[in-house]
């Protein structure tokens, strides 16, 4: 299943300048997905993160990977539009091996390791090209808003 940056909008409850995805390009809902994110020097974290040598940070791949994850466990429900949901991250491991500039793409991949009753955990990578970037394990909740 691939969906649209139109259609992603629809799910996350971020705006902008927060949505970190542009383009999901596998779905499996409920276990894995791949999302894209292409990295443009317009980027608004980019103002300060550095001005001199312009870096994502890592908390934007983070939260990319949250967005990721989002979308995976939204699209596990029947309908995800149906009721908004908070998704609260309470727990994150993270690691970073290259830094990510501007004209990168990241393809970040999720998967779930373990659904809990209103929570998960889930394993996420980012990669440039064929290079890992950055891994994270995050655990979060799920509460109706």
């Amino acid at each position: 299943m691939i969906m649209s940056f139109e259609e992603i909008k629809k799910i996350l409850p971020q705006r902008f300048p927060f949505i970190m995805i542009d383009k999901v390009i596998e779905l499996e809902p409920g276990k894995s997905a791949v999302a894209i994110k292409n990295i443009s020097g317009n980027d608004i974290f980019f103002l300060g993160h550095f001005p001199d040598r312009a870096i994502m940070p890592g908390a934007a791949i983070i939260e990319a990977m949250a967005q990721a994850s989002i979308i995976l466990f939204a699209s596990a429900k029947e309908n995800p539009n149906e009721k908004p949901q908070i998704y609260l991250f309470g727990s994150v491991k993270a690691r970073f091996h290259h830094p990510v500039v501007p004209g990168d793409q990241i393809k970040i991949k999720v998967v779930n390791v373990k659904s809990l009753p209103n929570g998960a955990f889930v394993s996420g990578e980012a990669f440039v090209e064929d290079k890992k970037v950055s891994e994270a394990e995050l655990v979060f909740s799920v509460q109706d808003e």
